[in-house]
Formats: structure tokens, sequence, C-alpha cells
């Protein structure tokens, strides 16, 4: 019996075996929760069903943009027809995106197109699955909302740009519906992990450098791994968390304590 033995989680934004999410999908999975994956497009999901082959038990698989109402609507739809007797406990947000060229160069030049993208992406999403779910939620009794930031929020991290911009605000949305959804039993919570080797991470200039940096500064001379942030999820998604909500729990091994 694991943490999370009959509790159902919905993991979105798992793209490959290097992704946040699928260290926390691993996790979860191994501490007994009933997974949810999802995909953006068809040419994902091949690659999501190979890594659903590893885990203990076979996931439900998904289709999901979320910046595509039809996609939103059939993926809570499904949702509801397999778990409206149950309910769902856990929603893992991780999810964000921006124009490549909007993480080069200035800030100032980023384009409103680019800034609304990644807004809308990376930030609103996060209120727009967490209303959709609500119902399911509520069948479940209580739920807890797992989204994934990075310490370029608060500090400015050259060639981040319009990312940091965006998850300033998804960290703010964070605390808000923290405080909406409390009376009703759902945590919400942000996890700020360390550079780790993504792809997302190798996409940004300097992320290998950022990197190397970690074992020099960081108070704990180490790299942190995808299973590093997957074990922090599972604490915020089992019930040894219930009393916690609102927060920025950061992983990175204390880099973000550090001064310039």
């Amino acid at each position: 019996m694991g943490l999370l033995s009959e509790k159902r989680a919905v993991v979105v934004g798992v793209a490959n075996k290097r992704s946040i999410a699928w260290g926390i999908a691993k996790a979860l999975d191994r501490e007994g929760a009933d997974l949810v994956m999802t995909y953006q497009t068809e040419r994902f999901r091949e690659n999501l069903e190979a890594l659903a082959a590893e885990l203990s038990r076979p996931p439900m698989i998904l289709a999901l943009d979320v910046a595509e109402t039809e996609s939103r609507e059939a993926f809570v739809a499904a949702l509801q027809e397999r778990y409206s007797q149950t309910g769902i406990n856990v929603l893992v947000h991780s999810i964000a995106n921006a124009h490549r060229e909007d993480l080069e160069g200035r800030f100032v030049d980023t384009s409103r197109d680019g800034f609304l993208h990644a807004l809308e992406v990376s930030a609103y999403s996060l209120p727009l699955l967490t209303r959709a779910l609500l119902p399911l939620f509520a069948t479940a009794g209580s739920g807890s909302v797992i989204t994934m930031t990075y310490h370029g929020s608060e500090r400015v991290m050259p060639n981040y740009n319009v990312m940091g911009v965006a998850k300033a605000a998804l960290e703010a949305s964070v605390r808000y519906l923290a405080y909406d959804l409390g009376r009703d039993l759902i945590r919400v919570n942000a996890i700020s992990a360390g550079p780790v080797k993504t792809l997302a991470m190798m996409g940004v200039k300097g992320g290998s450098s950022a990197i190397r940096e970690v074992a020099s500064r960081a108070p704990i001379a180490e790299n942190i791994s995808i299973d590093d942030v997957g074990n922090a999820a599972v604490f915020l998604a089992s019930d040894w968390s219930r009393l916690i909500t609102g927060h920025v729990l950061f992983v990175d091994s204390g880099t973000h304590i550090m001064g310039a």
C-alpha cells in the first residue's frame, strides 16, 4: 500500500522521459495512484504510450491541447465518464510554452502575440483546468492541485524573459486559487524545481550553464533530478500535506537562498 493508494491523479505535461511531469507520474504510480496522462498532438501519443508501458498499472491516456476549447471539452467529458462515481483527487499541471524568439534577446522586445501566448499556456491554463475539474474534486471530497514553476519568476534569469513573467503570474494564480478553493478542501501548491536537463531547459540559452552552476553555488552541491521533483509531488498529493496550500515548495538544492 502506497501513500496514494485509491487516489486518482491527472498528470498534464509528459512530453518524454526527461520531462519533470514524467518524474512525477512515475512517483505517483509507485505510490499507488490511478493515473491519467495527456498528450498535446498525435505526434506525441506514441511516445507517451511507450512511457506508460513502464508504469505498474496502465494509465488512461487522453489528448489535451489547453489552448483549444474542443480539445478541453473532450478531455473533461472523458474524465467525467470514467470517474463520475469516484472523482479525481490530484491534478498535476506541468505545461508551459513561449515562442523561441521571445526567449532570446531583450524582454522589452516581446511581441504582443508572444506575451499573450506565454501567459495563456503557462499561467491561465492552471485556473482553466482547475475549474474544469471542480465537479470531480467535489465527488472525491477533496483535491490537490500541483503546478510547476521556476525561480525566474522572482529573479531575472537572462534569456528566460517572458517565461519568467508567466511563472510569476502562475505563482500568483496558485495563491488566489488556494484562497478560492480552501473551503472546498482543495489545496493548490507549486513546486519550484532547480535546473533539470529537460528539453525545455535545453531550449533556453544558457540552460546548460545554469545546471552546471548548481554544484558550485547551491548549499547542497548536487543537481536535482526529475525523481526528486516526483517525490516532492507525492508529498503534496498525499494526505500528509492536507493543511498546506498556497505554497511554493523549492526543490533546488537550496539555490534560491543564495545571493548573486
